[in-house]
């Protein structure tokens, strides 16, 4: 605002001076040609009467005495002339221009930047409340982006500042920036030293680079963390995260159990119970019996289970390593073709028996229990992703009732 108030100034002052500046400077050329025309005037009518008194002169109708008496006279009347002040024969001949046209476009200009002001200054909308909102019309990925610029200027002022660090870094993995994430917390543990709550968001940022997996790197730091403080969460849940994705269900509740007995106040427990609840009723991918809590006895008491042995056709075992990921997910038959329950457990424990029921559930109102028949897809994973890509293997049922068991057969190399 006030750089629109100063480019309207700036505008008003520089119309005003160059409508007023040529009528001035017009009066004052004006004044000095009418100077101008009395003086030539004067001289002429001073010639011509002089003229006269010496044709007289000559035709000797005056003598030498009464020529120098009215020459004297007339040289006088023309010094008087000469410095007397306005002619009135004059005035009416030359007149400088109204007033009216330099006072009509100052009028215009003021109104031109009034105009200005009040739609591009936003004048209107001085009275109306600021929106509550300011990522109003912005997605999750330009709020963050925006996050990320402001904390990124808040840290070149204080560029020793820990917590900005430890918070830019977490707003960096957010942002898939891991390795800007993992700078910052390194450029933390430089200014505050090596630290638990430091070392686990690193592990954190270094895991999602590696493609959601513990590699040596990742383990030796998570290693580091853990001898530092055995209850760090931030290590625990990144511990117990890659369990469960590997179907490793225990470890991940011993790690996230840790955390909850350390009575911290600074994690979401609610979370992490959940978390606990969800392990424990997938604990059937490792053992093929559902575990005996209030969710899987309703299911098993409805039928409305989906049951798979899953194995690798003999032709594609050499395709197999260890370290990929089997991802089981169903689907409706009839409607919408969305996941009705997924899971994900590790390629090393086939063949396997999975076991898909509400508790497995993609959440929302659609069931597997509310299906008939479903289609159930087998993608074994290179790359960490559901959907199949170039070099991934994959099997299909493409029908099957809910409460049965069958078989299905990875078959399928990707192209």
């Amino acid at each position: 605002m006030t750089t629109l108030w100063i480019f309207i100034a700036l505008f008003v002052l520089v119309s005003l001076v160059l409508i007023w500046f040529p009528h001035f400077r017009q009066q004052k050329m004006l004044k000095a040609e009418e100077a101008g025309v009395r003086r030539a005037t004067n001289l002429e009518l001073f010639d011509n009467r002089l003229a006269t008194l010496e044709k007289e002169l000559e035709d000797e109708l005056l003598d030498q005495d009464e020529f120098n008496a009215l020459k004297k006279e007339l040289e006088i009347s023309l010094l008087q002339d000469m410095k007397q002040g306005e002619d009135e024969s004059l005035v009416g001949q030359i007149k400088p221009k109204s007033l009216l046209w330099p006072t009509l476009m100052s009028v215009v200009v003021i109104g031109v930047s009034g105009y200005f002001y009040a739609n591009l200054g936003a004048y209107a909308n001085l009275d109306k409340a600021v929106p509550d909102n300011p990522h109003a019309g912005m997605d999750a990925a330009q709020i963050m982006t925006q996050r990320i610029q402001m904390m990124e200027s808040q840290l070149q002022a204080e560029p020793e500042n820990s917590q900005l660090l430890f918070s830019l870094g977490h707003a960096y993995i957010s942002a898939n920036r891991y390795d800007d994430a993992v700078k910052a917390f390194d450029k933390a543990m430089e200014l505050v030293g090596t630290h638990a709550e430091l070392l686990g968001p690193k592990a954190t940022a270094m895991y999602y680079k590696a493609n959601q997996r513990i590699t040596p790197a990742v383990q030796a730091i998570i290693d580091q963390s853990l001898a530092l403080d055995p209850e760090d969460p931030s290590t625990l849940l990144l511990v117990g995260m890659d369990a469960f994705f590997s179907a490793q269900y225990k470890k991940a509740i011993d790690a996230w159990q840790i955390i909850l007995d350390s009575d911290r106040s600074d994690v979401d427990r609610s979370a992490i119970i959940n978390a606990i609840e969800s392990a424990k009723m997938r604990m059937q991918a490792e053992t093929g019996e559902m575990p005996n809590d209030a969710t899987h006895q309703q299911a098993a008491t409805t039928g409305k289970t989906v049951t798979i042995d899953v194995s690798i056709a003999p032709e594609l075992a050499e395709n197999v390593s260890s370290s990929d990921m089997l991802f089981i997910f169903a689907r409706n038959t009839q409607g919408p073709k969305v996941p009705l329950a997924a899971t994900k457990v590790s390629a090393k424990s086939l063949p396997v028996s999975i076991t898909l029921d509400d508790s497995t559930g993609m959440g929302g109102d659609i069931k597997l229990s509310d299906a008939k028949q479903v289609e159930v897809i087998a993608v074994l994973s290179k790359h960490g992703s559901v959907k199949a890509q170039p070099g991934d293997l994959q099997g299909r049922l493409e029908s099957m009732d809910v409460g049965a068991t069958a078989k299905l057969v990875i078959d399928t190399l990707v192209q």
